[in-house]
């Protein structure tokens, strides 16, 4: 590990920390950074903007307000909860780790960033987010944000998809961060990355309390910045979603344990493209009688790895038992009760909408 006093970012706490106590946006997990709000903020804004996370902040400790009303949530309201998220293997970790620390940390969440990365779902970066900013422990907080101030300042064409460079990094910036305000320096660099030195696009140069000391801007190169390995192109997928009713009830599936959107409800189709004849003799191979059919819209979603371009019928059919992993639900039931992933949210909207 270099020198300390030859840290090339030792002269940015101060600027930087003028700036975030001039202007850093109230939230309410900075507020009130009590361990668990720390905890669940840090866990939604994972692939989450904080602009998006916040409403589900606020329904989620009011639902959940303590460790232990998390760890003996149950799982329908769980899922409920973190509804539209996304990424839905955050909160069953989030819940697995609350019982962890009911059963092995006396139900008080670590504050040593060794002990916390022990709970399913706390990395390196959230483990050192909860520690500095909920208990003050000096120790970096090194996210993608972060990644990408770090790498501008210095003008680094090192790929921080890396492990040796995000470690080299996360080293600098342990380096210098003030022993007396570590959560607040973590917090002000990641404000930073998500307000001034934006990704994909112009950053806000001349708005940022670290330009002058700011080597890829003083060379030109802040838009070639960071430097990341090349991303799988996604697959496609074709579906055909089917929205089958029971009189005034619609059908919902759960899906597999395992893969995506595991255990979540769904419904119910086939991942490919079918007309209206094949939907209708795909049913009566099953037993299931439809009455009508109507196409109601074609909407694409895109996951991280796979893209799902989804066409939708409603089908009225006779009444038929579901097998054991289906149900059937009221539309006051899937906007209260039943969580469905954002993928089919058009579909789910488009019934909520015919039935206020």
């Amino acid at each position: 590990m270099s020198n300390p006093q030859n840290n090339p970012l030792s002269a940015i706490p101060a600027p930087l920390l003028h700036w975030y106590d001039q202007g850093a946006r109230v939230l309410p997990w900075r507020s009130h950074p009590t361990p668990y709000r720390v905890w669940v903020s840090e866990i939604m804004l994972q692939q989450t903007r904080v602009e998006a996370a916040l409403p589900y902040f606020t329904r989620f400790m009011d639902a959940l307000p303590t460790i232990e009303s998390l760890a003996y949530a149950p799982e329908e309201q769980l899922l409920k909860l973190w509804e539209g998220l996304g990424y839905y293997s955050r909160v069953r970790n989030l819940q697995k780790a609350a019982r962890m620390v009911l059963d092995e940390f006396g139900h008080q969440l670590p504050s040593d960033p060794l002990l916390l990365q022990k709970l399913p779902g706390i990395g390196d970066y959230s483990a050192g987010a909860i520690a500095s900013i909920a208990y003050g422990q000096p120790v970096p907080a090194v996210d993608g944000n972060v990644l990408r101030v770090i790498s501008r300042l210095l003008a680094s064409f090192d790929c921080v998809s890396d492990t040796a460079v995000k470690k080299r990094l996360r080293q600098l910036v342990a380096q210098v961060i003030p022993p007396d305000r570590p959560g607040d320096f973590n917090q002000a660099l990641m404000e930073l990355g998500a307000t001034v030195c934006l990704p994909n696009g112009q950053p806000l140069c001349l708005t940022c309390p670290l330009l002058s000391l700011c080597q890829g801007r003083a060379q030109g190169v802040e838009l070639s910045l960071p430097v990341k390995a090349a991303k799988k192109p996604r697959r496609t997928v074709e579906r055909t979603v089917l929205l089958l009713w029971n009189g005034e009830q619609v059908l919902l599936r759960k899906r597999p344990p395992k893969g995506l959107l595991s255990s979540l409800w769904e419904f119910p189709g086939m991942e490919e493209v079918l007309s209206a004849q094949q939907i209708q003799e795909t049913l009566l191979e099953r037993g299931i009688v439809p009455l009508s059919l109507e196409p109601i819209g074609q909407h694409t979603h895109i996951f991280s790895h796979v893209e799902w371009k989804m066409t939708g019928w409603e089908v009225k059919c006779h009444s038929f038992s579901p097998s054991p992993n289906c149900l059937w639900a009221a539309p006051n039931q899937l906007a209260h009760e039943y969580a469905l992933p954002s993928a089919f949210r058009p579909f789910t909207q488009w019934i909520l909408d015919k039935n206020p």
